[in-house]
């Protein structure tokens, strides 16, 4: 089969996944900054993959001028070091909560105008900000949370604690992390992301370490209990990163075939049943089943880890997930 063929059901599957997240409890969430970072994320892994500028413009049917010009756009901004132009400006006006053209300008007076502007158009069409006046007095704000209710989009008092479960997640997965490279992962306004992590090392879930002269934070372990709310969100990216990095596993090792022995991939089954099956309730009880023996597992290493603790470990990321599809549900 044609990778191209793979590439295009896992995107649909993708958009389904985001369209019901943008979607969920009847409120709509902006996207108009989704295929920007898409197209950002998907150069940078080209990249890392050792794969020339001019083969990714190639790839995705670009001049290699036209390419050149969008990532400089979409990419670092020149003005504030360690995170795109877009989230700069989203976050600038964030803080501020409102600004002129002008103001905006000259704060990123070392980034392009024209990407400054396209930018903003961006944020406006996208609902993320309101636009009032004209020429360099137009002035730019943050809508209020009645403002984004009126417009059917998605508003929640998020708390501390949920941003800190999605800090804490990004720090064991990707750790040892800079400052600079924490806030590309969890774009929080600067003063928000400061007090999350220093919650969290005052609580030990994270590390604060000097490496080269530069603050890394790493962490040991990471838990989201089963039945916490307040970091739901952390677990599901938490989920999602593990299925995809098990399935990229796979199919960069060129094994195309499945074995008893594997301890790389992965298991998809799907029972037919109905009601008063009579293997219903043991299979509506996987997920529970599993959960009941894996946990303490998990809880048993991690705590001789702690008592002793080894010198070279690899890490072996594990996840099991269950979804009953009702008859009258879309798929």
């Amino acid at each position: 089969m044609k990778p191209q063929v793979l590439i295009d059901a896992i995107v649909r599957q993708t958009t389904v996944l985001i369209a019901r997240l943008s979607t969920a409890g009847g409120v709509r969430s902006p996207l108009g900054h989704v295929a920007n970072e898409v197209f950002v994320g998907l150069v940078t892994e080209l990249e890392n993959e050792g794969v020339s500028k001019k083969v990714i413009a190639d790839m995705f049917g670009m001049a290699l001028r036209s390419y050149r010009q969008k990532v400089q756009r979409l990419g670092e901004s020149a003005t504030t070091r360690g995170v795109t132009l877009w989230t700069a400006v989203q976050t600038f006006l964030a803080e501020r909560g409102t600004a002129t053209r002008g103001e905006l300008l000259t704060r990123f007076q070392y980034d392009e105008e024209a990407s400054i502007r396209g930018i903003l158009n961006d944020l406006v069409e996208s609902g993320l900000i309101l636009r009032s006046g004209r020429g360099d007095e137009t002035r730019y704000r943050v809508p209020t949370a009645e403002e984004l209710r009126d417009l059917g989009a998605f508003v929640e008092d998020r708390s501390q604690e949920s941003y800190a479960a999605l800090v804490w997640v990004q720090v064991y997965r990707e750790g040892p992390l800079s400052m600079e490279r924490l806030a590309q992962l969890v774009p929080l306004p600067q003063a928000t992301l400061d007090a999350t992590i220093d919650a969290l090392v005052a609580d030990a879930r994270i590390r604060r370490d000097l490496r080269d002269g530069v603050e890394v934070f790493t962490a040991e372990h990471v838990l989201i209990p089963v039945g916490e709310t307040a970091g739901w969100e952390a677990a599901i990216v938490d989920h999602h990163r593990a299925v995809l990095n098990a399935i990229a596993a796979k199919v960069t090792t060129g094994t195309r075939t499945s074995t008893p022995a594997d301890e790389v991939g992965g298991t998809t089954l799907t029972f037919d049943l109905w009601p008063g099956h009579p293997r219903e309730q043991e299979v509506r009880s996987l997920l529970r089943a599993t959960r009941a023996l894996v946990l303490p597992l998990w809880e048993e290493v991690t705590e001789y880890n702690r008592m002793h603790p080894g010198k070279e470990t690899y890490q072996v990321n594990y996840y099991c997930g269950q979804h009953v599809l009702e008859e009258d549900e879309g798929v």
